[in-house]
């Protein structure tokens, strides 16, 4: 169902949960529950080098995003190619800076930063960036 995109966009806004739908080598879906941040118009995911997902994403980068409501009858689905970031080499790198625009969209204010960027480089973390290109569901008035 085709649905307004600022209400889309506000929809996601409102929440950091959904599942993430990448394919399988086969084609199947490969669906993982994720944290996001929509940061610049995009939905953003903390992922990390070894994750079927990351592979399959890099293989191939059509994806799909599916937020549900609470009461579970309102939803927004994003289509797009995932763009990814490069692994997190070092604590002040790009990516982690992009790591840590992440952690504060979807947790706030973290303890230590110094330690969650050595731990983003320590886990090979990512930044998983899928644009709002198509959206669809079902957000009634």
């Amino acid at each position: 169902m085709s649905i307004d995109h600022d209400a889309a966009t506000a929809f996601l806004a409102e929440r950091t949960q959904g599942i993430l739908i990448a394919l399988r080598k086969n084609g199947h879906p490969q669906p993982s529950n994720i944290a996001y941040a929509l940061i610049d118009g995009e939905l953003w995911i903390s992922v990390t080098e070894t994750r079927a997902k990351t592979h399959n994403l890099r293989r191939d980068p059509r994806c799909a995003v599916h937020v549900t409501s609470d009461d579970f009858w309102r939803y927004v689905v994003v289509e797009a190619e995932a763009q990814l970031s490069p692994t997190a080499a070092a604590p002040d790198d790009e990516v982690c800076d992009m790591l840590v625009r992440y952690f504060q969209a979807v947790a706030g204010d973290h303890d230590d930063w110094d330690e969650y960027r050595r731990a983003m480089v320590a886990d090979r973390r990512l930044i998983v960036r899928i644009p709002l290109t198509h959206v669809y569901g079902q957000l009634p008035g």
